[in-house]
């Protein structure tokens, strides 16, 4: 019986699809990913809602303390103002407080960290594991990192926001360098007072602010 030859067609909307399929995973963490892989492509195959299970669930499965913006904020005060930390250390730091080490394993992949931690880089996609959005991580970052101890709100230098910004979205990969980059000059020239510091209302509330 002869053969004929096939041509093999990509979809354009392969990369897409494949994007959701590497953020779901992160967000599972499944056990066995291949397994997984099979019922989240089979469920996508048949239009219905692929196994993807949120933050609580997973933490409710195991021992491991939830992660909060508090034990971040324990963990930040630990790092002491360093900007890079040891990886062992940092690891022992997040076992002490007894958080999910899948957890960390999965900042350390996202992040592409070796045997040294740029502290900021790491904490902000800790963050992204409890925001849906930038915004929200980006809101949990200034909550953890503002030194504010009279009540008022939560605030940090625009500097550190840029940077936390221009990072978080150079990972999320679906914003454009020049959005970003026309948000920041906006609230930089719009926003920003004489003080430098950027509150978390001024990224939340503002209408004009579209982080996304």
């Amino acid at each position: 019986m002869p053969q004929t030859d096939k041509q093999i067609c990509i979809p354009p909307e392969l990369p897409e699809l494949l994007k959701q399929f590497t953020k779901a995973a992160i967000r599972t963490q499944p056990q066995d990913l291949i397994q997984w892989a099979a019922e989240y492509f089979g469920a996508m195959s048949r239009g219905e809602i692929p196994p993807i299970r949120e933050r609580s669930e997973r933490v409710a499965l195991s021992n491991w303390a939830e992660l909060t913006p508090e034990l971040l904020k324990i963990l930040h005060s630990r790092v002491a103002g360093r900007l890079i930390i040891h990886t062992d250390e940092l690891a022992q730091m997040w076992k002490v407080l007894n958080l999910p080490t899948d957890l960390f394993n999965s900042v350390m992949n996202v992040g592409r960290f070796t045997e040294e931690i740029e502290w900021l880089k790491f904490l902000a996609l800790a963050c992204s594991s409890l925001g849906v959005t930038i915004a929200k991580t980006l809101k949990i970052v200034c909550e953890v990192l503002s030194s504010d101890h009279d009540g008022g709100p939560a605030r940090i230098p625009f500097s550190t926001f840029q940077f936390l910004y221009t990072y978080i979205a150079e990972v999320d990969g679906e914003i454009s360098a020049s959005h970003v980059s026309r948000m920041l000059s906006y609230i930089e020239q719009e926003v920003i007072g004489p003080d430098g510091l950027i509150k978390v209302n001024d990224f939340t509330q503002n209408p004009r602010v579209r982080l996304e």
